[in-house]
């Protein structure tokens, strides 16, 4: 089975509810058992954690990380089509495409004698878990090395940044009046709103970097008024702020603070991801990457994050790195079929200059 029949058959498994990861996950662990690979299994905060180690006992140590879980669609999404070159469903591009190219990787470096590879496969990167991770987990039972792949969306380029999180739950009070009188009362929502767009135009907010144009504000949710004539007293709104690496969070909290007749609580924290791009691994993993100039190939920035802090807050230079495609959580989510096989060549080869075969001018890519 190819990367491609492969991705076909995970996106159709609905992993945005606990059966349907629960069923995904045993396909994963029992094709590569059928591949002669061992596989760890094991459950965390309810979920189900997978993990394989291949090839040499000791040496270079590279991890390939995934996730199976995906955010909620229809029904129709989880019933993979192919228009031309573009697999179709959800969870193709964000990244269930990349996980099966990892696997049928996995499967071909497996009896390597001078690298080793972890495969591992998480199921709660796109939950709204905060502190509880089972990317965490992982790196505490030793699935580390000395260099990580996640395969989120990058469209073949390598991703050595990504912004950090900082949601906050802000809670502005108010006045209630009876909803035929409001200027008697002071409408908390309405201050909500206001104070929303005045973070948008706060300093940090529209400062730039290298790779990002500027951070990001998002009102992901607004909860205020409990009667429609009455005005509302209170309002809690929950924002999810994405900034640049090398702006300190703190900062952003205290000035949004600043804005006064503010309740500001942090509900969780992330921090940017950041790898250099001179890195010797890095530069390996470009080198394995047939098209385009090096400065190409390292050059992108993502506006999310992922799991692949985990791997950095262990010291382990993590970077994010996935096919070309596109509509990741939208309704037309596609990755490529020829990056795909792309993608797993890639991983393949970057393997063999990990090993130490970094004058290798045998190896191509189709």
């Amino acid at each position: 089975m190819d990367e491609c029949a492969l991705a076909k058959r995970l996106i159709a498994w609905d992993t945005s509810n606990p059966e349907g990861i629960r069923s995904c996950a045993g396909f994963i662990k029992g094709w590569l058992e059928a591949r002669d690979i061992d596989v760890q299994d094991a459950v965390f905060n309810g979920r189900p954690v997978l993990a394989a180690t291949v090839g040499a006992e000791q040496g270079p140590t590279i991890v390939f990380h995934g996730h199976l879980d995906v955010v909620p669609a229809h029904g129709e999404q989880f019933e993979p089509r192919v228009e031309g070159d573009r697999l179709i469903g959800r969870g193709t591009y964000d990244m269930k495409g990349a996980l099966a190219a990892m696997m049928v990787a996995t499967r071909e470096v497996c009896e390597r004698s001078d690298v080793r590879v972890h495969f591992v496969c998480v199921a709660d990167e796109e939950s709204d878990e905060t502190e509880l991770r089972a990317s965490d987990w992982l790196v505490k039972h030793g699935y580390v090395g000395d260099f990580a792949i996640t395969g989120e969306p990058t469209d073949m380029k390598i991703g050595v940044q990504a912004k950090g999180v900082l949601a906050l739950r802000l809670v502005f009070e108010g006045r209630a009046a009876h909803g035929s009188t409001p200027w008697q009362g002071d409408n908390a929502v309405i201050k909500a709103v206001h104070g929303f767009h005045r973070i948008e135009q706060m300093g940090w907010a529209q400062e730039s970097s290298e790779l990002f144009p500027r951070p990001s504000v998002n009102l992901g949710r607004i909860m205020g008024g409990d009667a429609l004539n009455k005005v509302p007293d209170r309002c809690v709104i929950d924002l999810d702020i994405r900034y640049l690496p090398g702006q300190e969070p703190g900062m952003i909290q205290q000035e949004i603070a600043s804005l006064g007749d503010v309740e500001v609580r942090k509900v969780f924290h992330r921090q940017p991801i950041l790898v250099e791009a001179d890195n010797a691994h890095v530069q390996l993993l470009a080198r394995a990457i047939e098209e385009g100039t090096t400065a190409e190939k390292i050059s992108v920035g993502r506006d999310g994050t992922s799991d692949a802090i985990s791997f950095l807050e262990a010291g382990v230079p993590a970077v994010e790195f996935g096919p070309v495609g596109a509509g990741h959580h939208g309704p037309e989510e596609w990755v490529s079929l020829t990056s795909l096989e792309r993608y797993r060549k890639t991983l393949v080869n970057f393997i063999e200059l990990a090993a130490g075969g970094t004058e290798a001018t045998h190896l191509r890519i189709a």
